[in-house]
């Protein structure tokens, strides 16, 4: 039996994100008739774009830390990189799904994304190469 729970809770709560993120489309969609497309709607169209980025990121984050776990990658930066994940993609989902909110919240999500890459690349390589 393979045991990832770092990653397995990662992914379980990168897909609530997600899932939360694909009913805020649906709702702005069905309350402005929009079957296909934005038509020009900017919190459908924000709402659209910040699904897509979900769904972009997350999985070479999961990839990246599920291949590191089962390499024996190191625990502290596997939950580093974890949590950098799941905050920086809330708060970057916080920012595209709510029309009006501070830009800086979508700003601190990518920059914690992308950190949280960068510490599971790392993870990954020193699993690798110890």
């Amino acid at each position: 039996m393979i045991f990832a729970p770092i990653t397995s809770i990662s992914a379980l709560l990168s897909g609530v994100i997600i899932l939360l993120l694909t009913i805020k489309v649906i709702q702005l969609r069905r309350n402005g008739g929009v079957v296909l497309g934005d038509n020009d709607n900017r919190p459908l169209t924000k709402a659209i774009r910040g699904h897509a980025n979900a769904t972009e990121q997350v999985p070479i984050a999961l990839i990246l830390m599920g291949l590191a776990e089962l390499q024996g990658g190191n625990t502290i930066l596997l939950v580093l990189g974890a949590a950098c994940l799941i905050v920086g993609r809330t708060l970057h989902g916080i920012y595209f799904a709510h029309d009006g909110t501070h830009w800086r919240l979508r700003m601190i999500g990518m920059a914690l994304t992308l950190l949280a890459q960068i510490i599971l690349l790392v993870a990954l390589l020193l699993a690798l190469i110890s």
